[in-house]
């Protein structure tokens, strides 16, 4: 769509964004094309921007997978025997080729990341991104970008496609800063504790803070600076 950059989607108390979306389906049997607007849409089947949905969905065949977070109303999912009921702050993955109803309260919004691959193999299923997860220790920052100590960060992948590269999960770290580097993926980030400073290349900030979301395109300069814990849910690819 242009540039890659720092996106903020949708702020915890409803308040508007400077975020520019289009309305746009992501293929002719999106589901939400009706309802969905972009933020991102790259040419390698990445998206990301906002649904906003009421009523019930039954859909055959979900045409892509699709990370939500929940930012208005309550969402049910339900596929096989799986029922998810998510609150606002709550996240989930539907699977490419998920059979699937959708059923949302007046007034339901939700954030999101999809990919859309035509190579990529079905993975039906829900999975829900549960805040409390037990997470492992994971890689820091390069030593040569950071600005101070070394943090200590922990993640665990709630669900993982080796074939798209999408990974979806949990992640937290102890405060840290580091310089501004282009992003090495798509990143979709829903602050579940904390606050952190993302800052572009040209000096533009975005703060985040919990219950936040923000997307950032693979290849955006983006530098990071957190002084209290920070806990999110992630999508990567």
């Amino acid at each position: 769509m242009s540039s890659p950059r720092i996106l903020l989607l949708a702020r915890a108390d409803g308040s508007r964004v400077a975020t520019s979306f289009n309305k746009a389906a992501l293929s002719a049997p999106d589901p939400f094309g009706d309802s969905r607007q972009l933020a991102w849409m790259g040419d390698d089947g990445v998206s990301a921007g906002l649904v906003s949905f009421s009523g019930e969905a039954v859909i055959e065949d979900f045409p892509h997978s699709e990370t939500l977070v929940v930012h208005a109303g309550h969402v049910v999912l339900s596929a096989a025997e799986q029922t998810l009921e998510l609150d606002v702050g709550a996240s989930a993955v539907i699977g490419f080729g998920t059979r699937l109803t959708v059923q949302a309260s007046a007034g339901s919004e939700w954030a999101f990341c999809a990919v859309d691959q035509a190579d990529a193999p079905v993975c039906p299923g829900l999975t829900l991104l549960d805040p409390h997860t037990l997470l492992n220790p994971s890689a820091a920052p390069e030593p040569q970008i950071l600005i101070g100590p070394t943090p200590q960060c922990r993640a665990f992948n709630l669900f993982d496609d080796a074939v798209t590269e999408l990974r979806v999960g949990i992640w937290d770290s102890t405060p840290y800063a580091r310089h501004g580097r282009p992003h090495k993926l798509h990143e979709l980030m829903h602050l579940l504790e904390g606050r952190v400073t993302l800052q572009g290349n040209e000096g533009g900030e975005v703060t985040v803070n919990t219950g936040d979301t923000v997307f950032v395109a693979k290849g955006a300069p983006c530098a990071w600076t957190s002084t209290v814990y920070v806990r999110k849910v992630y999508a990567v690819k």
